[in-house]
């Protein structure tokens, strides 16, 4: 239940001025002067020490085309973060200026915006708003505010759908949409759902003037319509955030696992509660690159980083993705999915069961339990081959098991698909309900085009045999960032196969996984030599060229030659 005061004047007297002007009156109703504004006021949950409000305005003056609402507080209240508003506050003074997507308001339009803040003692709803400079009028209203954490009705797993994509929409980000469609046959995929990431704190409330979380929310309840809408987003701000790289890195230090929770996972907990998106069915990917770090990345390997010993014996990766979960689980309408590497990754005996084991920690850590996690995904921003149709991990050639050929190198796994149903099967050996359910990420994983084999290799070798038949076409199953040679993958789709719920673009294709030289920037993001395409490696891609792109932008950003690339390599072959 919310607190509110809503601007309602049952009636206004007519009144002359010595001018000899008047108030505008209602249409229809001479005897009833028109309100200018009306100010709808919302304070929608509230704590200790923290609130978060919505303000939607009502303009019944001539159109605008830019607006400037203000308002002061009576307490001590200060607004920390904002969104679909460029909010600013002096004293007790506060203002909010309409951001570049949002600045038209029409005669009888409205527009909302919202904020978080913190007081103490009372937390008084401001009684005297105005919109460019002319007061508008609010009613009283009562109610008691809820905290973020805990929605009034947080419901249990079973109110929520087996299947989040079953019968749904997806959302249609149309900020990657307008970039798709403004290159050379991007038309063709502009119209495909791909993931919201929310990669540091600025991202909440947008940045550069773009869209934040709630703009988002309103865009995919627009595009609901009366059916079911997913909306996916990447939570992906941890502390000491990407420990094996540094494209990836992240603002937060490793010690500072506290701000990731207020400042980071908490206003995404609180707008997420918001009763208005109640109808969405929002899916979360948690933090990727995270968990699986802490397995293939530590202590004695030789793929062991001094930044992942950290982050292993400080415990921020497990407290983080377990508060995270905790917060969002509650929330009815939220469906949690943990990031689990890729077959390439996690597929060889001494990873797969410990990292099972490590997600199940982490599903019970700070609060969290594995009801808070609706499943898994895979090969997120990877490119990792959905299918390998032209040789198995059965299958023997000169004397020799696929799983020795250099490629394969004994894992246990030569695909994605069989890697999720197998490591479906594993979780839920290891502790995680029986009904969960996997995403694959095939965004960039098609690898068509005139490289694709047509059938198996030479049997000659097991490593001819393997090379000629793959469709992953890396030069090393490591290699991660702007791969050469790939393609978009499987068009997002629902139920594809046993166990696996969806196939999604949770990576936007057309956006850098990293740098392909240094770029200075205040996003917290390293130069990677895995994005140098001159890079001969390291051991964690067997000391191999990286396989990258030239004249990459920092990861995130457009990039349009890879976009190119991805729709010319594309399988299925985009008409």
């Amino acid at each position: 239940m919310s607190r509110s005061r809503t601007a309602i004047l049952a009636a206004l007297a007519l009144v002359a001025g010595a001018s000899g002007t008047a108030l505008a009156v209602v249409p229809g109703d001479p005897g009833i002067a028109a309100i200018p504004c009306t100010v709808d006021y919302k304070v929608q949950n509230q704590w200790d020490t923290g609130f978060t409000a919505n303000v939607t305005v009502t303009n019944n003056s001539a159109a605008k085309t830019s607006w400037s609402v203000k308002w002061a507080y009576a307490g001590n209240q200060k607004i920390t973060s904002g969104w679909n508003a460029k909010i600013t506050q002096s004293g007790t003074a506060v203002t909010a200026n309409n951001e570049t997507y949002n600045g038209t308001l029409a005669n009888g339009g409205s527009v909302s915006f919202g904020f978080q803040g913190s007081y103490s003692g009372t937390n008084a709803v401001p009684t005297t708003f105005t919109l460019d400079g002319v007061t508008c009028n609010v009613d009283s209203g009562t109610g008691t505010p809820t905290d973020p954490g805990t929605p009034t009705d947080p419901g249990t797993p079973s109110t929520r759908v087996d299947n989040p994509y079953a019968g749904a929409k997806v959302y249609v980000n149309p900020e990657w949409s307008a970039k798709a469609a403004a290159e050379t046959g991007g038309s063709r995929i502009s119209n495909q759902p791909t993931g919201v990431w929310l990669d540091r704190i600025a991202a909440i409330n947008g940045v550069n003037g773009g869209m934040g979380l709630r703009a988002h929310l309103d865009a995919a309840l627009a595009q609901k319509g009366s059916g079911e809408e997913v909306v996916q987003l990447v939570v992906y701000d941890l502390p000491g955030r990407d420990c094996a790289a540094l494209a990836s890195n992240g603002e937060l230090g490793p010690t500072e696992i506290d701000k990731y929770k207020t400042q980071f996972i908490d206003p995404i907990a609180a707008i997420l509660a918001d009763s208005k998106y109640a109808g969405l069915r929002i899916v979360t990917t948690i933090e990727i690159d995270s968990l699986p770090n802490l397995v293939t990345n530590t202590g004695s390997r030789p793929t062991a980083t001094a930044a992942c010993d950290t982050m292993k014996a400080n415990g921020n990766y497990v407290k983080g993705v377990g508060y995270a979960l905790n917060k969002l689980g509650a929330i009815p309408n939220v469906y949690n999915y943990i990031d689990a590497g890729h077959h390439g990754w996690l597929g060889w005996d001494d990873n797969f069961a410990p990292s099972a084991q490590l997600f199940y920690e982490a599903a019970n850590a700070e609060g969290a339990t594995v009801d808070d996690v609706h499943g898994f995904i895979t090969n997120t921003a990877n490119y990792s081959a959905l299918k390998e149709n032209n040789f198995t991990i059965n299958d023997s050639v000169a004397g020799k098991s696929v799983r020795e050929s250099k490629w394969v190198d004994w894992n246990r796994y030569v695909d994605e698909l069989s890697y999720a149903q197998a490591f479906r099967t594993q979780l839920v050996s290891t502790g995680f309900r029986s009904n969960i359910g996997m995403l694959i990420d095939t965004s960039r994983n098609g690898w068509g085009g005139s490289a694709r084999p047509t059938g198996p290799g030479a049997t000659t070798s097991v490593d001819t045999y393997v090379d000629g038949g793959r469709y992953d076409r890396r030069i090393h199953i490591g290699n991660w960032c702007n791969q050469s040679g790939a393609g978009l993958g499987e068009r997002p789709q629902a139920a594809p196969a046993a166990g696996i719920d969806a196939y999604v673009w949770m990576k936007p294709p057309g956006e850098s996984d990293g740098s392909s030289s240094a770029i200075a920037n205040d996003e917290g993001k390293g130069f990677d030599r895995m994005c140098d395409p001159t890079y001969t490696g390291n051991p964690r891609n067997g000391n191999n060229l990286s396989g990258a792109l030239p004249n990459a932008p920092l990861s995130g950003h457009w990039f349009s030659a890879q976009f190119q690339q991805l729709m010319q390599n594309a399988y299925p072959p985009l008409s």
